[in-house]
């Protein structure tokens, strides 16, 4: 095993980090020579609710002149409960507030003067109406959509639909993001995303995205963040963007014990998550396991394929059963420590184990040259993917007297190991009996060691002029260790193959070296930008057991800028503008060299000279709010160059077979639209339609080589809550999403659905209820096309996922909320580009 530390890449390490820290050094010089602007007029403050503490969106707030009783001008608070009023002179004023549900409230009289110009009402707390009429109540309900400056928000812990599901389900909810039927997650049509949890990425969504998903309950989930132009403080990584999976955090004086629970037809799940804080230390201890069973299904191929050569065609029909189990753990310890006022630590160490078995029973591959039947073969395909994780972070934090002022050192070490094997069994002409066995091992390791230092700098005395810089730097070790075996009959013993393609172990050693800077400034009033600029430097040492494989990558650097612009508008609406340029390294699911023939008529290859590819982000978007409604449109173009794709030729007369290259070029011109509706206390309603016209191209000039394709992709979702009397709560959730462009071919179309009912009881410690999954559709079927010029291929894909499932949710212990006086950090690597078809696996590359 290699280990690049040339001299070179360490000299360009220490100069960068070096320039950084220079940088810090030399901030006061800078920041003393700042002249601040001339405050205008201006009213500000923040509308929660009494008892909660939670922030009321959309409320009205009015400016009323006290001598004439004039409303002299208004605004409505956004979604934090934030209100802005400007345009006003000198005079005595009270601020009204006014929402549907909520008693009004009315501030003390306030004197303006030039001198007395700008007040901050701080927090105004308001008091919910709450009216009983014949057992019906009428109280607020807070919004599961909210959006940022710089971010979408959904709020999972309002939606009990959730309840006995897992992340999967959580993300078909949310804005802007696709799911299908496996659990791919897309924004915008693009599957290159940069996922987070809790702000990092973690061996556990490192390896497989979709996997990943399917371990975390959905009960754990605060929050789903949607970050589509991310700045030069996240790591290049992640083409469409940023998701970030916020767990359920909080800030307590005692102790308490959760138990989450659900047991279904298709799956069930069993969590107990303890808390511990006794004055200034705090502990977190969480496990959950996640089972999935009885999921059933079945596949379908017809494939036409052409010989270059003679111009023969063969015909390939298959069908078989398919059958998948699966059960997932993960445990996690937490610690944080408050030194003092200003310096805290916080630690943690989480494991995550994966079992998960797919069987192709009865796969029927019959081969005919026109009307001929040139052979009829039977086999059982069973594939073993299990794999365990570790993850410990250990991160110090130091704020200061002044305001948004921070320094940061965050570190993380990540492990993950994991088995992704299959073996196939093939039947003797009479289908009796196994006649021969084939067998894959294919095991990937993955080790990280991050550290990262960030600082956060207000400039001046205000808050209008925020600087911020920031180094980090991996060290990644992957490999994948692959051999194949044959043996006769059912009970043989297995011989390994001697041939360096199928029996080898590849070793990837890569090391990236990163340094920021971004500036945040408030001007002319209702204007903000924030801008930076982020360098990457990557080294690559891969090669094989076999040198006669070795593979030579360069290192390369690269300049990633962002830029970030919007404007406040009247009554709180607002426009942003944002460009951004993100790379895309490959995951080793692309790279791995490992053969994946699972099923022998389609085979899978990794490629380990991809490149990484470039993409340019342009969107604009405008969100206006109206009582108990807000509404946001975005437009955006994505151009990505050099474009990881699957390309497939034939091999072998017969066998389609797939690797990964650097296409030409890859196009979106797209467009969103979400709504989210609060027509009473009771009932809210939220939907959103996502649509993007997609063009790829290969570049290519061969006419047996060259592909391109194009056209639009839709997709929507709707959403509906329904407060009920007695803490009774019904919801509804449905999704679609049209067929999706391949570079050769097209993904199929789906639809899902569910109904969710559910009681809480003894205080609202406890809630049961009942839940129900695509009830009126037994089977799924998604049907995919490929098509090149000696390809012709269509497949089906079944899946009975109809579900039906009781859930239950109870809470020991007693806790006391206390402010929280620190902004807990953590290390994050965003770097990797996901996915690939079936590069069995292998070991896992996180990214920052």
């Amino acid at each position: 095993m290699k280990v690049i530390h040339t001299e070179m890449k360490t000299l360009n390490q220490l100069l960068l980090i070096g320039f950084i820290m220079l940088t810090f050094l030399s901030h006061n010089a800078f920041g003393q020579n700042v002249v601040e602007e001339k405050p205008a007029y201006q009213i500000t403050g923040k509308i929660l609710e009494k008892g909660s503490d939670e922030p009321i969106p959309y409320a009205a707030v009015a400016l009323i002149e006290v001598e004439s009783g004039k409303n002299v001008v208004g605004a409505v608070a956004d979604f934090g409960g934030e209100f802005v009023i400007t345009n006003f002179g000198n005079g005595k004023y009270q601020v009204q507030v006014s929402f549907m549900g909520y008693q009004s409230y009315t501030s003390p009289v306030l004197s303006i003067s030039e001198q007395n110009s700008v007040i901050d009402l701080g927090n105004l707390v308001i008091e919910s109406d709450a009216v009983a009429l014949q057992e019906v109540t009428v109280m607020g309900q807070r919004d599961l959509i909210e959006e940022k400056v710089d971010r979408t928000i959904y709020n999972a812990e309002n939606d009990k639909t959730l309840i006995g599901g897992d992340a999967t389900d959580v993300m078909r909810r949310v804005p802007m993001l696709s799911v299908d039927m496996d659990g791919n997650v897309s924004m915008r049509g693009s599957s290159n995303l940069l996922v987070l949890i809790n702000g990092k990425q973690s061996a556990i969504v490192a390896n497989n995205v979709a996997e990943a998903l399917k371990q975390i309950p959905a009960e754990e989930i605060k929050s789903i963040e949607v970050i589509t132009s991310p700045s030069a403080k996240y790591d290049a990584e992640g083409t469409g963007g940023v998701i970030n999976i916020v767990t359920k955090k909080n800030n307590l004086q005692g102790a308490t014990l959760n138990i989450n629970s659900s047991a279904g037809y298709r799956g069930s799940n069993l969590g107990l998550n303890a808390n511990l804080k006794q004055g200034k230390m705090g502990w977190s201890l969480g496990g959950f396991g996640r089972s999935g069973y009885n999921i059933l299904g079945f596949f379908d191929n017809e494939q036409l394929v052409t010989n270059a050569g003679n111009m023969s065609t063969l015909r390939i029909l298959q069908s078989a059963d398919t059958k998948s189990n699966m059960l997932f753990g993960r445990y996690n310890l937490g610690w944080d420590y408050e030194i003092d006022k200003f310096n805290f630590l916080t630690a943690s160490v989480s494991f995550g184990v994966r079992n998960m078995k797919n069987d192709q029973d009865g796969l029927f591959t019959e081969t005919f040259m026109g009307d001929q039947l040139l052979s009829a073969l039977l086999r059982d395909v069973n594939v073993s993917n299990t794999s365990n994780n570790v993850d410990v972070n250990f991160n110090y934090t130091k704020t200061y007297e002044k305001p948004l002022k921070e320094f940061s050192i965050s570190s993380l070490y990540s492990q993950n190991t994991q088995n992704n094997d299959f073996i196939n069994s093939l039947y003797n002409g009479t289908f009796d009996d196994v006649a021969s066995r084939i067998k894959n091992n294919n095991l990937g390791r993955n080790q990280e060691f991050t550290v990262q230092l960030d600082y956060v700098n207000p400039i001046g005395s205000g808050k209008n002029h925020i600087l911020e810089y920031g180094a980090k730097n991996i060290m990644r070790k992957a490999s994948s260790d692959f051999a194949y075996f044959t043996a006769e009959g059912s009970t043989g013993e297995f011989t390994q193959i001697d041939d360096i393609a199928f029996s080898n172990e590849f070793i990837y050693d890569q090391n990236v070296t990163a340094g920021y800077a971004s500036y945040t400034t408030n001007f002319l009033k209702n204007y903000s930008f924030k801008g930076g600029l982020r360098y990457e430097y990557t080294s690559i040492q891969a090669d094989f057991r076999n040198n006669e494989l070795a593979a030579n990558i360069p290192s390369y650097g690269l300049f990633v800028p962002s830029l970030n612009l919007s404007r406040k508008l009247a009554n709180g609406n607002m426009i942003k503008a944002a460009y951004n340029r993100r790379v895309q390294r490959p995951f080793l699911n692309f790279l791995n060299p490992n053969i994946n023939a699972a099923n022998p008529q389609q085979i899978t290859q990794g490629n380990p000279l991809l490149d990484p590819e470039l993409t340019d982000n342009y969107e604009i978007s405008y969100s206006t709010f109206t009582k108990g409604m807000t509404l946001n449109f975005t437009s955006y173009f994505r151009n990505t160059t050099g474009s990881i794709q699957p390309v497939r030729t034939v091999m072998d007369d017969d066998v389609i077979f797939t690797t990964y290259e650097n296409i030409g070029q890859e196009r979106a011109y797209g467009f969103s639209v979400f709504s989210n509706i609060n027509l009473s206390g009771k009932f809210s309603l939220n939907g959103s339609i996502d649509g993007y016209f997609a063009d790829l191209d290969n570049g290519l000039e061969d006419p047996l080589y060259a592909a391109s394709n194009q056209g639009f992709v839709l997709s929507g979702r709707l959403f509906g809550n329904y407060s009920l009397p007695n803490n009774w709560q019904i919801q509804a959730f449905g999704f679609i999403r049209g067929r999706q462009v391949q570079l050769q071919g097209t993904s199929g179309g789906f639809a899902m659905y569910s109904l969710n009912l559910n009681k809480q009881f003894n205080e609202k410690r406890g809630s049961i209820g009942f839940g129900a999954e695509n009830f009126f559709t037994s089977v799924f079927r998604i049907n995919n096309e490929l098509q090149t010029p000696t390809i012709m291929q269509q497949s089906t894909v079944g899946m009975r996922n109809m579900n039906f499932k009781i859930n239950f949710n109870y809470r020991i212990g007693k806790l006391s909320m206390e402010p929280s006086r620190r902004k807990k950090r953590s290390v994050t690597n965003d770097d990797i580009k996901e996915g690939g078809e079936g590069a069995s696996g292998g070991a896992v590359m996180n990214n920052n």
